[in-house]
């Protein structure tokens, strides 16, 4: 299939062959590594709402802690906000996410498992979209398009979507992506992001899809 990037077409199945293949060796995104390994939807929501703002090292090792005193909702719902708090420190915000994370999981209890709509993940407490679109691409393998500052900024790099927020992206890179693609676009991107196009710095000169890119036009000279 192509899509269109500054006015001119291009194959976007190639575009993702070479994503696949580069980010081989780049870490897993940890909502995608906790995914694979527990095939949990609990954990993965746990997880993922551990990860905002949260580098994935840090992520990981919470999570860890997390699930080995309670790796269920209802364990998890027992244990004291301060018991929480111990446990999951140092991520970012932990004393916010804490409480939100002991009433979500009275809520899946309530509910009777991780709901599978983004209408009903939404009502759980600290889940936005891009939070809810992961949980559903990830654990539930629905279609999804999670949309996080490296997917935002990425995919106005390569001139798929103008846009200023990632909730904007998102609307956009659903009309113009196939949903075949909608899930992985998030894991290649993110780790791309995390290694070679990153935020602040991104290394134009080691970039494998480098020829899809006008921003490269600022300094192709990064390393």
């Amino acid at each position: 299939m192509t899509i269109t990037s500054y006015g001119k077409k291009f194959n976007f199945d190639s575009f993702m062959s070479i994503m696949k293949d580069t980010v081989k060796n780049y870490k897993v995104p940890i909502i995608t590594l906790i995914a694979v390994q527990e095939k949990d939807p609990f954990k993965v929501l746990i997880t993922t709402m551990l990860s905002a703002r949260t580098k994935d090292d840090i992520t990981a090792a919470a999570s860890n802690r997390l699930f080995s005193v309670a790796p269920t909702p209802q364990k998890l719902a027992k244990l004291s906000v301060n018991e929480i708090e111990k446990l999951i420190y140092p991520v970012g915000f932990y004393k916010t996410k804490a409480p939100r994370i002991k009433e979500t999981s009275q809520m899946v209890l309530d509910y009777g498992e991780v709901p599978d709509t983004i209408e009903e993940l939404l009502k759980l407490p600290g889940v936005g979209r891009k939070t809810a679109n992961l949980i559903l691409g990830e654990a539930f393998k629905k279609d999804a398009i999670c949309v996080d500052v490296h997917v935002h900024i990425i995919a106005n790099r390569l001139g798929w979507v103008k846009t200023k927020s990632p909730k904007q992206s998102e609307l956009d890179l659903m009309k113009i992506l196939p949903k075949i693609f909608w899930i992985k676009i998030n894991t290649y991107l993110v780790a791309f992001g995390q290694a070679i196009c990153t935020t602040a710095y991104p290394k134009c000169g080691r970039c494998p899809i480098i020829m899809y890119c006008k921003y490269k036009k600022k300094d192709v000279s990064r390393i």
